[in-house]
């Protein structure tokens, strides 16, 4: 979306691990659109981790910008933890069920342990708080207390310092449609029902006859041999009793419940003059009231605009204006969705004041926010290993159907999406990974020899 002169990216931001195991990367590379850091190979070997680098400045709710130090020691004990929650993929027995549960554990061991003051103690405890909520954005949930420990290590981050398009992410698909016939694509084509396991007929062909019909909204119907379902878990979650006919297999519709699909929306606020510094990248908020070892409040009202992790500065300048993009996950993230853009905006200069400790910063001059859980087709923004499902329900979403392998009309519906991607989920890569695997399995049906 334009913002100011650039671009706004109300979806997909970086590519998660530039690198060339990442086929995002390699396309993207392939058909130049990317700028000339990303080509550095120093720059594609960055260990990461998934996660974006330590932040610029941090601003406590105080009015006070929070010692670089201090904020580097929790960001690194926050991380080491974190890691160390990797580690149960196959444990028979673990202490937590969750990953939130078992990094408070160790927090609370490792704060007391460490012997600092009582001030810094509490200081602390408020970074690592800030330190979970990114993590709530970085896997898409409310809560670390969803997301399931044992199978937290199997999600894999690829090498490589996350990196923008310049041109917007929309020129990667944009290319890759370029190769095909016009009109191949339909657009605002909403699909209704989708039937399978039947016998359907074009008007006026008797001969000839599909398992698949997909009804659009519009009255529209197309019949098929096999349809790739791509619809994120969102909706499927929603509406997947109703959207397929005959409904689905219980055990894909238990996949479906088990799985953890979350909510993370981006607040873009625009302003006349940056109040930050030039090579400022990340601005991050701290609470210093908060602690990772007490209940957050309920009141969304009241406090949603406290799970704010901050501000990602867009860069350049010289082509997004002075832009910062706001990063908010949850249930808080849902209820923003809920306000206007001037409440939205409102909200966000009172907390910006009270971050600089500046009652005179001016309000920014215009706000675009994201609201995915809104949006009837998304349902939220992309999946997470809930507790009680495991990476086996990934794969029981990618089975094809139907189940039968000796079924006469087999791959009669074929899933693909970053849900159904087991170690790359909630990714751009790990959707398009997912789309070739499927069209990779009609490649081999249709090479085939017909049995006899």
């Amino acid at each position: 979306l334009p913002a100011a002169s650039g671009l706004a990216e109300i979806g997909a931001h970086w590519i998660h691990g530039p690198s060339p195991g990442n086929p995002v990367f390699r396309l993207a590379t392939r058909y130049g659109l990317l700028g000339p850091e990303a080509a550095q190979e120093e720059n594609q070997r960055v260990e990461a981790g998934g996660h974006p680098p330590l932040p610029s400045v941090t601003y406590g709710s105080s009015g006070r910008v929070l010692s670089p130090q201090a904020v580097s020691e929790a960001h690194d004990l926050f991380d080491t933890l974190l890691a160390s929650a990797r580690t149960f993929q196959g444990a028979e027995e673990s202490l937590a069920h969750s990953v939130g549960q078992y990094l408070r554990a160790e927090i609370a061991q490792r704060v007391s342990a460490s012997g600092a003051d009582e001030d810094a103690q509490r200081l602390q405890l408020a970074i690592l708080a800030a330190c979970l909520k990114l993590e709530c954005c970085i896997s898409g949930t409310h809560s670390m207390d969803l997301v399931a420990l044992e199978p937290f290590g199997e999600y894999v981050s690829l090498p490589g310092l996350d990196c923008t398009f310049p041109g917007g992410y929309s020129s990667l698909p944009d290319h890759m449609l370029s190769a095909l016939p016009d009109g191949t694509v339909l657009l605002n084509k909403a699909v209704r029902t989708i039937r399978w396991r039947g016998s359907f007929h074009e008007e006026g062909d008797e001969a000839r006859d599909f398992p698949v019909r997909v009804e659009c909204e519009d009255g529209d119907a197309f019949l098929a041999d096999h349809i790739i379902v791509t619809v994120p878990l969102g909706f499927l979650k929603e509406r997947h009793q109703d959207f397929f006919q005959p409904p689905l297999p219980e055990r894909k519709a238990e996949a479906i419940r088990r799985l953890g699909f979350g909510t993370n929306n981006k607040i873009f606020l625009e302003f006349e003059r940056p109040f930050w510094e030039p090579q400022q990248q990340l601005l991050e908020v701290v609470w210093e009231d908060e602690s990772p070892l007490e209940e957050p409040s309920a009141d969304l009202e009241a406090n949603w605009f406290k799970k704010l992790i901050g501000f990602v500065v867009l860069q350049p300048p010289e082509q997004h204006g002075h832009v910062l993009c706001g990063f908010i996950a949850g249930k808080e993230s849902e209820y923003m969705e809920t306000l206007s853009d001037a409440e939205v905006l409102g909200t966000m200069t009172r907390v910006l004041r009270m971050l600089t400790g500046n009652q005179r910063l001016p309000a920014p001059r215009s706000v675009l926010r994201s609201q995915w859980h809104s949006a009837p087709y998304t349902r939220g923004s992309y999946s997470y290993v809930a507790i009680g499902s495991s990476g086996d329900d990934i794969d029981v979403l990618a089975q094809p159907l139907p189940e039968d392998p000796e079924d006469p009309r087999p791959l009669q519906l074929l899933f693909a999406g970053e849900a159904t991607h087991r170690t790359f989920y909630s990714t751009t890569h790990g959707a398009l990974l997912s789309g070739w695997r499927e069209a990779e399995r009609l490649n081999q049906l249709f090479e085939a020899p017909s049995p006899a």
